[in-house]
């Protein structure tokens, strides 16, 4: 369960990465009907203000390092990582200890290299801004840094990558350990996808391109509507009142791929959207979404989301009774 969230600072802290964990852990949304968390705020000396790297700022974390004892999750935002070598060594030992106490331990960008420190990198995944891969491996040669991903989830440590990528991680958790709806709440009050590389879908499930040609606007919003039927260029460019060359060239400039790719995400995304809100076997949603057969379903779906169906809705679905 994930109750006591306790984040702890670092001088010179990153104000956005901080913000981040405020954000989706330290608003109470309770009056939403969303679960609260014990939200506290730790360093090594509380009341002492620290710098953040906006000029101007300070943030005072009000609660000490002794908070991090019995927290559910301690979330490290980003600082700058070369100066990893004089963090307080409270500091390291405090989050050490927390994660040897039991608690998940979640990283925003360089806020791996303070995890590397505490010793919870060693023989793990993770993952760090793609600036921040390579001195990372170097520091932590025990570690498997992966440089290609949103963020790495290893159970009891979670890492994330550059700035906005720390929502993902966030939101990430909040759905392995609350559920779909909360994460998706809390991603709608945010204006965010809830998960970007995951599989979860985006709140505006299926946006239309703004379309300088209104014939090809119109199109792609009655595709939309459509997805179940059968469509070609051919038939598309008609409804457009383009000939199938200047469609084809039109639709590419406008949304940056061609007509069949952009027709296969959008029923995949329609898949993942029913896949989460319904339990429609296999067979009926593949033909809902307009690929005519579960095999085929599955061929794009394990092609563009990295999963089975079956098993994205094992992980992503809210069980309908």
């Amino acid at each position: 369960m994930l109750s006591k969230v306790a984040v702890v600072l670092n001088d010179n802290l990153a104000m956005f990465e901080f913000g981040v964990v405020c954000e989706v852990f330290g608003l109470d949304r309770t009056g939403d009907g969303l679960p609260g968390f014990d939200f506290r705020v730790c360093g090594a000396e509380p009341g002492k203000p620290l710098a953040s790297s906006s000029p101007g700022i300070r943030v005072t974390p009000d609660y000490g390092l002794d908070e991090l004892r019995d927290a559910d999750l301690v979330a490290i935002p980003a600082f700058p990582f070369h100066i990893s070598t004089a963090l307080d060594p409270r500091v390291i030992e405090a989050v050490r200890d927390a994660s040897d106490r039991g608690a998940t331990v979640l990283t925003v960008c360089s806020g791996a290299f303070l995890a590397g420190e505490a010793g919870l990198l060693d023989g793990r995944k993770c993952t760090t801004h793609w600036r921040y891969v390579n001195q990372l491996a170097q520091r932590f040669p025990q570690a498997t840094v992966d440089p290609d991903v949103l963020f790495v989830d290893e159970g009891n440590l979670i890492t994330s990558a550059g700035t906005a990528a720390g929502i993902d991680a966030c939101l990430h958790l909040v759905r392995r350990e609350l559920g779909s709806s909360v994460a998706n709440a809390i991603a709608r009050r945010m204006v965010v996808p809830p998960q970007r590389d995951g599989g979860q879908r985006q709140f505006i499930e299926r946006p239309v391109v703004d379309c300088d040609n209104d014939n090809l606007s119109e199109t792609l919003r009655w595709l939309e509507e459509n997805l179940e039927l059968g469509h070609t260029v051919e038939s598309l460019a008609a409804r457009s009142a383009m000939s199938t060359r200047t469609f084809a060239r039109r639709f590419a400039a406008e949304t940056g791929t061609t007509p069949v790719k952009w027709l296969t995400g959008q029923r995949i995304l329609l898949a993942k959207q029913l896949l989460e809100d319904t339990d429609m076997d296999l067979e009926t949603l593949s033909h809902r979404c307009g690929f005519g057969s579960g095999a085929l379903l599955r061929h794009h779906f394990q092609r563009q989301v990295g999963i089975a169906p079956v098993e994205y809705r094992r992980r992503f679905g809210v069980r309908v009774s």
